[in-house]
C-alpha cells in the first residue's frame, strides 16, 4: 500500500505541473480577439525587441513550441501565439523576448545553461549507450564490477541533464518576472484587470520545464539507489 501511495505522489509531482501549465495557457487563449486592437503576439515581440535595441533578433512562427533560439538569434512562437490576439499570445511573446534580453546582456545563468545544454545532449546519448551496454559488459567480462562501472559512467552523464534542468528554472523565472512582467507593466500593453491573469501565464511559462526537472531528478535518484545496493 505504501508503494502505491509513493508511486501516486511521484506521478502527481511529475504530471501535475505539466497539466496545470496546459490548463492556464488554454484558458487565457480565450477570448481569441482580446488584443486585436493592439496587435498579435508576433507584432508585440517585434515591438519589444526593437524597444530594447535587438533589431537583429528575428521573430518567426514555428511548430516546434515557443522558444528563443540564441544560436539563430530568433524568437519563435507557435502559430496560436504568433498570429493570435489572446492574453496568452501577448504574455508568452513577452516571456520569450525576456530570454532574448537575457542573451543580449550576457547574463551568467543564461549563458551557463546554453553551455551545459550542449554537453547534456552528449551526456544523454552516452548515458543511454552505457545503460544498454552494462548487461553485455557483465556477460562478456564476467566481472559484475565492470557492469557497475559502466552504469556509473551512465549515471554521471545523466547528471549533466539534471544540472541543466536545475539551472533552467531560475532562468525561466527571471524571463517571466524579471523581464516580461516589467515590460508589460511599464509599457501599459495590457487591458485593465489583465495583469493578475498575465502573472499566472508567466508562472506557467516559467514552470514549463518543472515536470522535466522532477522526472530527471527522480531518474537520477533511482540509478543512484541502484549503485548503492
Amino acid at each position: 500500500m505504501l508503494w502505491i501511495i509513493l508511486i501516486l505522489v511521484i506521478a502527481c509531482c511529475v504530471f501535475l505541473p505539466g497539466w496545470w501549465v496546459n490548463h492556464v495557457m488554454s484558458k487565457y487563449h480565450q477570448p481569441t480577439d482580446r488584443y486585436r486592437g493592439k496587435g498579435n503576439g508576433g507584432e508585440l515581440a517585434r515591438h519589444l525587441l526593437d524597444r530594447f535595441g535587438l533589431k537583429d533578433v528575428r521573430v518567426e512562427e514555428t511548430n516546434g513550441g515557443d522558444h528563443y533560439d540564441p544560436a539563430a538569434k530568433a524568437v519563435r512562437l507557435s502559430p496560436d501565439n504568433y498570429s493570435g490576439y489572446s492574453l496568452t499570445a501577448i504574455t508568452v511573446a513577452a516571456h520569450e523576448v525576456g530570454h532574448a534580453v537575457q542573451d543580449s546582456r550576457g547574463e551568467s545563468l543564461f549563458l551557463a545553461r546554453q553551455k551545459l545544454a550542449g554537453a547534456a545532449m552528449v551526456g544523454e546519448r552516452i548515458a543511454s549507450v552505457m545503460m544498454l551496454a552494462s548487461p553485455l559488459v557483465i556477460l562478456l567480462t564476467r566481472i559484475p564490477q565492470a557492469g557497475m562501472l559502466t552504469i556509473l559512467i551512465g549515471v554521471l552523464s545523466m547528471g549533466l541533464s539534471t544540472i541543466v534542468h536545475l539551472v533552467t528554472l531560475p532562468v525561466e523565472f527571471d524571463a517571466s518576472y524579471g523581464k516580461a512582467l516589467p515590460m508589460l507593466q511599464e509599457g501599459n500593453y495590457l487591458h485593465d484587470g489583465d495583469l493578475k491573469h498575465a502573472e499566472k501565464i508567466l508562472k506557467a511559462a516559467a514552470l514549463t520545464y518543472v515536470a522535466g526537472s522532477l522526472a530527471s531528478l527522480l531518474n537520477l535518484g533511482r540509478w543512484i539507489a541502484v549503485l548503492r545496493r
